[in-house]
């Protein structure tokens, strides 16, 4: 019974800890979050850029003291992974400082698996151990089913704006051809019209 309610509190910790978020971020501006780790707390952010310009949007991760741990320029898809070296708060931003037009939307997941692991070392069972690698499990398919979400997205947005564009194209042909044909039978009938001379 103590080992059901050590693995329903396990589980329980493991999904309060996930944080699927979107965000849009505007022209020239970046967005920034932030996460409260311990020394040898490990830190997971994945991101997925779902719409929005070139699809690119610029990371960077800074520890409590204000230094640049990670820095990426104009990536579509991240995954970075941070182990805390000081206690404190880490901050992680999204820039959209290079667009000068294009808003982007970002669709991003934190992990914070280590602090669980760490507490829950003493007294482990096998079970509980399967059950921790089956929660990290689902939270990966979890992270690609987000990512196939967006690339879906961003494809049937882009079939959508592909058949506007035929469609359009289509009904200018055919008003044209429209156009031509009562043209010609106009011109045709002027033609051949005889001109009485009075």
């Amino acid at each position: 019974m103590r080992g059901f309610f050590i693995t329903l509190t396990i589980a329980f910790c493991l999904f309060a800890t996930i944080n699927a978020l979107s965000v849009d971020i505007q022209p020239h501006s970046e967005e920034c979050f932030f996460e409260d780790l311990d020394v040898g707390d490990k830190l997971t952010v994945s991101y997925q850029v779902g719409e929005g310009g070139n699809l690119d949007i610029d990371f960077m991760i800074i520890d409590p003291e204000d230094n640049l741990i990670k820095s990426t320029a104009r990536e579509s898809v991240g995954n970075h992974v941070v182990t805390a070296n000081k206690k404190g708060k880490y901050t992680y931003c999204f820039s959209n400082v290079m667009s000068s037009v294009t808003a982007k939307s970002i669709n991003f997941n934190v992990h914070d698996m280590e602090r669980i692991q760490e507490t829950a070392k003493t007294h482990i069972d096998p079970i509980e151990r399967e059950i921790r690698e089956l929660a990290e499990s689902i939270f990966a398919i979890k992270d690609e089913q987000e990512y196939l979400v967006a690339r879906e997205r961003q494809h049937r947005d882009t079939a959508e704006s592909t058949n506007a564009r035929v469609k359009w194209w289509s009904i200018g042909q055919l008003t044209l051809l429209v156009a031509v044909c009562f043209w010609q039978v106009f011109y045709l009938k002027r033609f051949f019209e005889v001109k009485r001379v009075v």
